[in-house]
């Protein structure tokens, strides 16, 4: 009999090896190499076969000149969810896979049964390898309970599965012949190919290719729904994000009502894009209009609090951020930042401190971004430093005021991009003042805006501005 090859393949960054390696070449992680068990070539010519039966109709490759080929794209697939289309980059394209990640419990079969319900004119195939049929029954009763979600009795080309063997999906998807397929979860399917068990790094794999090829050979496109480990990744190997088309996040505190749909990898449109959503009794609500879910009602007389227009992919919205600011309890003082990068805020307290003048060695310091939200936007600098001093000195910031600029080293505000957009947000939620980047007001037309603008060239003249 002959031995089982065997290959080793780093669980951070999908780097390849033909022996066991302490430290990897390509991250530099240590003891992140697993050893798995390669398929043997009868075999994967098998699982190949298998998956290109199971599709509608082949598709023929040959060698085509770079000009003869045509530059329109296939029709994208209208999900009947503005932020679920936005994060795809208009729709979901034909023949794509798309890998959907989260932690337990945050929301991700609910996202994709909810929106498969809402696709009558497509055969869709829901693979569950988790939930009975019974579960799912009740979860889409639940999710058409709403008079917005549609009648689940209109659902005749939702097709439900319960299998967690590879090539038993395949004989079913070339009975069923469906439009769109939805893998729940990519970590609970097998295949006989490999003597692992489900959930493994060779399992993923090899289920991950053979659904890849299925794909790119049928025009079908898929939707793989992953788990995320206790480090935050997703679990199998980073080779994993490597054989997918698009690698969608989805995330938010299980405490809060809001879930974040963030595009990781997108062959197909921009990774800047965000999606948002509510979670309610009935499923998940589209926020159209994030700002006036992430600012609070009422937070006249508090301080610590600033308002910042900020910008994730193409849409503004404004964002509260939240500071408090106390002496520190032990030797130590504390920097704490939730949805701000906290090395980030370790430098913008040392230009407070330095170019500024307000001592803070000794106070600890905790930041956060009100809703669960994590931002990225080098807008939002103004703001922390805002509600930071805003705390330490116990003086509120008057209501009406918001800003967005980045701080440099030396104490400058630096400007932000699409600023007439951001303009234009804080002028629609009733904002009478904006304080912006001097250098932003070259080519900026004031006159089209109600709200005042204040241009700032240093920190010091936007805190002289905000505290007098």
């Amino acid at each position: 009999m002959a031995k089982d090859k065997v290959m080793y393949v780093c669980s951070n960054c999908g780097q390849e090896s033909a022996k066991w390696i302490g430290k990897c070449p390509a991250c530099g992680q240590w003891n992140t190499f697993k050893e798995i068990k390669v398929a043997d070539t009868k075999k994967q010519v098998v699982a190949t076969s298998a998956a290109a039966s199971a599709g509608r109709q082949l598709r023929e490759n040959k060698v085509l000149r770079l000009r003869d080929i045509s530059a329109h794209d296939d029709p994208r697939i209208d999900m009947h969810d503005e932020e679920l289309n936005r994060v795809l980059g208009g729709g979901l394209v034909p023949g794509s896979i798309v890998l959907l990640g989260g932690e337990p419990g945050i929301g991700k079969s609910t996202l994709s049964l909810q929106t498969m319900l809402n696709l009558p004119e497509k055969k869709v195939l829901y693979v569950s390898g988790e939930e009975s049929a019974h579960q799912l029954k009740m979860r889409a009763e639940r999710l058409t309970a709403s008079p917005q979600q549609g009648r689940l009795e209109g659902a005749d080309n939702f097709l439900i599965l319960c299998e967690n063997s590879l090539e038993a999906i395949f004989e079913h998807i070339k009975e069923v012949q469906p439009e769109l397929i939805i893998i729940d979860s990519i970590q609970t399917i097998s295949t006989e190919d490999v003597e692992s068990s489900a959930g493994s790094i060779a399992q993923v794999r090899e289920c991950a290719s053979a659904l890849l090829r299925f794909a790119k050979t049928s025009g079908v496109p898929v939707i793989l729904i992953g788990h995320i480990t206790k480090e935050g990744t997703l679990a199998g190997p980073k080779i994993l994000e490597h054989i997918v088309d698009t690698v969608i996040q989805f995330e938010g505190d299980q405490h809060y009502m809001y879930r974040i749909l963030r595009s990781i990898k997108n062959r197909f449109g921009s990774t800047s894009e965000l999606g948002i959503y509510e979670m309610q009794q009935t499923g998940l609500r589209q926020v159209s209009n994030p700002s006036e879910l992430l600012l609070t009602e009422d937070h006249d007389g508090l301080s610590g609090v600033a308002i910042s227009s900020a910008i994730e992919g193409v849409r503004p919205f404004l964002v509260e951020t939240q500071a408090l600011v106390s002496s520190a309890a032990y030797g130590t003082p504390q920097r704490s930042a939730t949805g701000f990068d906290q090395r980030r805020l370790n430098m913008l307290l040392a230009v407070l401190e330095k170019r500024v003048g307000f001592k803070l060695m000794q106070k600890d310091v905790f930041l956060n971004i009100a809703g669960g939200l994590r931002v990225t936007d080098m807008a939002m600098d103004l703001s922390v430093i805002a509600a930071v001093l805003s705390s330490n000195v116990d003086t509120p910031i008057e209501s009406g005021w918001c800003m967005a600029g980045e701080v440099g080293l030396s104490g400058e505000v630096r400007p932000v991009a699409r600023i007439e957009q951001r303009i234009a947000e804080a002028e629609k939620l009733g904002f009478n003042h904006i304080i912006i980047p001097k250098y932003n007001l070259s080519g900026l037309n004031r006159k089209k805006f109600k709200i005042e603008l204040i241009p700032v060239r240093k920190v010091e003249e936007a805190l002289r501005a905000l505290f007098g």
